[in-house]
C-alpha cells in the first residue's frame, strides 16, 4: 500500500494511492502544493477546513484546492483513495467541495491508482486521467457542510456541538460557554455563518446523521444519537433536507 510521504518528489501531474487509518486518528492541520481528492471507500471521515466542516461517509469524495489548510479525523477505521493534482490541472479552482462519487467516476480511480507515479501524460493514461477530471467537474455538489466561524469564542462552541451534536443545552447556555451576552452571541454567530444556531445545529445533525446511516447504523439509533425525541420526527427533517427517507437515502 503507498502512503503519501512515499510518492516521489517528481512524480507526474496526476497521481492516486489508497491509504488505510485505524479509528480516532487524526491527520493535524497541513496544505498541500497540489489540489487533493479524497474518496472514502469504507469508514466515516471528518475533514476540517478555517471556513468549514465536511463529513465523509463511503461513496463520497471532498475536493481540497491547493494549499488550503485542513485537518482530517476518522471517525472509524477508515480505507480511501486520495488523488493529488498538479495546480495546472485544477479545473474545479479554489471552492472545497463535497460530491458523491458516480460508478463511472470511482472506477477511473481505481484505474489511475494502478499508475506508476512516473507516467506519460499522453497516451491511454493521459486520456484516462482527463476523463477523472472532467468527471470530477460534472459531479454534483452535497449541499450539507457546517459553516465555521473565525471568532475564537463562537469557535468553541461550534466545535463542542460538531463533537456532541446530540446535546441539546439552549443558546443561553451556548451564550455563556462563549463568555458573550445572549444578544451579541445571537448576532454573531448569525454575522458569521449565514445562521441562527439552531439552524446551523440542525445542519449538524444531519450531517452526522447521513454519515452514520451510510456507514450501516441503525436509524433508530441514529435519531436519538443526534438529539431526536423520535424515529418519526427525525425522518421528517431527514426528507426536508435530503428529499428521501433515511432508509431510501442508504439504499441509494
Amino acid at each position: 500500500m503507498i502512503r503519501s510521504a512515499d510518492l516521489p518528489l517528481d512524480m507526474a501531474p496526476v497521481v492516486a494511492f489508497e491509504d488505510r487509518y485505524g479509528a480516532g486518528f487524526v491527520d493535524p492541520w497541513h496544505a498541500h502544493d497540489r489540489a487533493q481528492l479524497s474518496f472514502a471507500l469504507s469508514g466515516v471521515l471528518t475533514v476540517n477546513t478555517d471556513d468549514a466542516s465536511f463529513v465523509l461517509p463511503p461513496n463520497r469524495a471532498v475536493w481540497i484546492p491547493p494549499q488550503m489548510n485542513h485537518q482530517t479525523i476518522c471517525r472509524s477505521e477508515v480505507v480511501f483513495q486520495v488523488i493529488y493534482i498538479d495546480p495546472r490541472f485544477d479545473a474545479e479552482g479554489k471552492a472545497c467541495r463535497v460530491f458523491e462519487v458516480s460508478p463511472l467516476l470511482r472506477a477511473l480511480i481505481g484505474e489511475v491508482a494502478t499508475f506508476d507515479c512516473h507516467y506519460e501524460m499522453e497516451g491511454r493514461e493521459a486520456s484516462i486521467v482527463r476523463l477523472l477530471l472532467d468527471e470530477v467537474d460534472r459531479m454534483p455538489s452535497v449541499p450539507v457542510h457546517a459553516e465555521l466561524p473565525s471568532d475564537r469564542r463562537l469557535r468553541r462552541v461550534c466545535e463542542a456541538i460538531l463533537a456532541d451534536p446530540g446535546d441539546t443545552r439552549d443558546i443561553d447556555y451556548w451564550a455563556k460557554h462563549a463568555g458573550m451576552a445572549r444578544r451579541t452571541f445571537t448576532r454573531s454567530f448569525r454575522e458569521e455563518t449565514g445562521m441562527g444556531l439552531a439552524t446551523w445545529r440542525r445542519q449538524v445533525r444531519v450531517m452526522e446523521a447521513a454519515s452514520r446511516i451510510a456507514a450501516g447504523e441503525s436509524i433508530t439509533t441514529v435519531a436519538y444519537d443526534v438529539g431526536y425525541d423520535s424515529p418519526s420526527a427525525f425522518t421528517a427533517m431527514f426528507h426536508r433536507t435530503f428529499g428521501a427517507t433515511p432508509s431510501a437515502y442508504c439504499r441509494r
